[in-house]
């Protein structure tokens, strides 16, 4: 069996692309003359957003995905399409609030404890992202302006996804790891 089926590599590359140009324009807030940095589509921020917020969603994906295989489960990431619609809607509009589900591992066969771990891998990836960019914010005396600005970004964003993540309501990842204490007392 593959590791990735063909369609779950473009569904995860839609998912970075738009990932990217939903959090575009992070990096024009830090610079100093921000109203001429809106008059045309910028690569090298367009760049900068993917590498900031892109790890954050992939790399949660493929830990619920790489974990549900270790159990040997079938995993599949899928794409959320309403979810990234929203999200590049509000970026179009402007909001300045960001929502964003763009996809979802679908497990199949799956116990409750299986099911909770493989839950718990996602938002624990978050919380590593998390921990890891504030020792290296701690620890990099010499970082330039833009990779001090890049790690502060995935910090701040890591730690909401994984405060987001663990909240115990479906269906969130919090509801799945939290089950099996819930299925005690309920």
């Amino acid at each position: 069996m593959a590791l990735f089926i063909l369609r779950e590599l473009f569904s995860l590359l839609l998912t970075i692309f738009v990932t990217g140009y939903i959090f575009s324009g992070l990096k024009r807030k830090f610079e100093p003359d921000v109203l001429a940095s809106y008059s045309y589509f910028d690569w090298e921020d367009f760049k900068f957003s993917v590498l900031v917020a892109s790890p954050g969603i992939i790399l949660h994906e493929l830990a619920h995905k790489f974990v549900a295989l270790g159990f040997g489960l079938r995993a599949v990431y899928e794409i959320f399409p309403a979810g990234l619609f929203i999200g590049v809607l509000l970026k179009v509009f402007g909001s300045g609030f960001v929502l964003l589900a763009p996809g979802y591992v679908s497990i199949s066969g799956a116990n409750i404890l299986q099911s909770s771990l493989t839950a718990f891998a996602g938002p624990v990836m978050n919380l590593l992202l998390w921990v890891g960019a504030v020792i290296l914010l701690r620890s990099g005396k010499n970082l330039s302006h833009g990779k001090f600005i890049g790690l502060m970004l995935v910090k701040e964003m890591n730690k909401w996804l994984f405060i987001f993540n663990m909240i115990p309501l479906p269906p969130l990842d919090g509801f799945k790891v939290f089950q099996p204490l819930f299925s005690l007392f309920f």
